[in-house]
C-alpha cells in the first residue's frame, strides 16, 4: 500500500529534506510515495495531478492560491500545510496507522460442556449444555474439543434456555445450543466459545 504525495516547497534545501523525511516512513506495509515534488506555491495543476493519482498535497512554507484552494475543495483533494518537517511526518504516521487494517486477535470468552443429545429430524442435533465458565453467546465462534484434541471450528447458531431463544448464557446455566455446520456432536464434549476483538495500539 502506498499514500500518494505530491509535495511544494519553498525552497530546494527544504523540498529535498522534506522528500527523505517522508521516503523513510514506513509503518506496517505502507510507504509514503512521492509522484512530484517541487519549489514554489501550489497550483491548480498539482490539484488536478493529485486528483487523478489519489493523491494528497503537502506544502512546506508555502500556502495555495485562492482559486487552487476552489478548486481543491471541488475535487475533494486534501491539501496539508506545514513549516515544521518533524510536525509533518508525525502527521503523517498518524494518517497511516488510521488506514492499517486493524488486527483481530481471538479472546476465549466462555467453556461449556455438552451434556446431552436431543436429535430431531428437521434441525439435527441439540446439544444440552451446562455453561462451565464465563458466558456463551449466539452466533459466537466455537471449538469443538474431545478428550482434549480440536475436532471441529464451529458457530454457534441458536441458543435455548427452555424453549425461549437466548442472546447469551453466563457460567452455571444450562441452555440447549445448535452449531451451525458441525453435527456429530458427543456428550462429553467440551465448547471452547471465543470473539475475535480488534487489537488497539498504542
Amino acid at each position: 500500500k502506498e499514500i500518494n504525495v505530491i509535495l511544494k516547497a519553498d525552497v530546494r534545501g527544504s523540498e529535498e529534506a522534506v522528500k527523505n523525511a517522508l521516503q523513510k516512513i514506513e509503518i506496517g506495509d505502507v510507504r509514503v510515495k512521492v509522484i512530484r515534488s517541487g519549489i514554489g506555491g501550489i497550483s491548480e495543476s498539482d490539484v488536478v495531478l493529485a486528483n487523478a493519482s489519489d493523491a494528497i498535497i503537502i506544502g512546506f512554507n508555502v500556502v495555495p492560491l485562492n482559486s487552487t484552494k476552489e478548486m481543491a475543495k471541488e475535487y475533494n483533494v486534501d491539501i496539508r500545510l506545514y513549516t515544521i518537517i518533524y510536525k509533518l511526518v508525525e502527521e503523517m504516521e498518524l494518517a497511516i496507522k488510521g488506514m492499517l487494517d486493524p488486527e483481530f486477535q481471538e479472546k476465549v470468552i466462555g467453556t461449556v460442556e455438552i451434556r446431552k443429545i436431543f436429535k430431531f429430524s428437521k434441525i439435527g442435533n441439540i446439544a444440552g449444555c451446562y455453561v462451565l465458565d464465563g458466558i456463551v453467546k449466539n452466533n459466537a465462534c466455537v471449538r469443538v474439543i474431545r478428550d482434549g484434541i480440536v475436532i471441529q471450528e464451529d458457530k454457534v447458531s441458536s441458543l435455548q434456555k427452555g424453549k425461549d431463544n437466548v442472546k447469551e448464557m453466563k457460567k452455571g446455566f444450562e441452555c440447549g445450543l445448535t452449531l451451525e455446520t458441525f453435527n456429530d456432536i458427543k456428550e462429553g464434549d467440551t465448547l471452547e466459545v471465543y470473539e475475535m476483538v480488534e487489537v488497539t495500539h498504542g
